[in-house]
């Protein structure tokens, strides 16, 4: 039996918990504009900017895939 992967780590700050609670939650990948409407942030260019940066960190560490440009789904076993 091969040993389990460990989970990469979460960053710091509770934007990122957030951001994992949604794709929980989604059955689909999801854009940055998606994340903030879940979030309840205001659909800003500012706001989200910040969400797709951070899903790009969270892709960078390998806890979401980034299946096409600007979608972002956790990656399937």
């Amino acid at each position: 039996m091969a040993p389990a992967t460990p989970t990469p780590a979460l960053p710091d700050g509770p934007a990122y918990q957030q951001i994992m609670g949604v794709f929980a939650e989604a059955d689909a990948p999801l854009r940055a504009r998606n994340v903030c409407e879940a979030m309840d942030l205001d659909l800003v260019p500012n706001n989200i900017n910040n969400v797709r940066i951070k899903l790009k960190r969270l892709t960078g560490r390998g806890i979401l895939d980034e299946t096409e440009p600007g979608l972002f789904a956790r990656p399937r076993p």
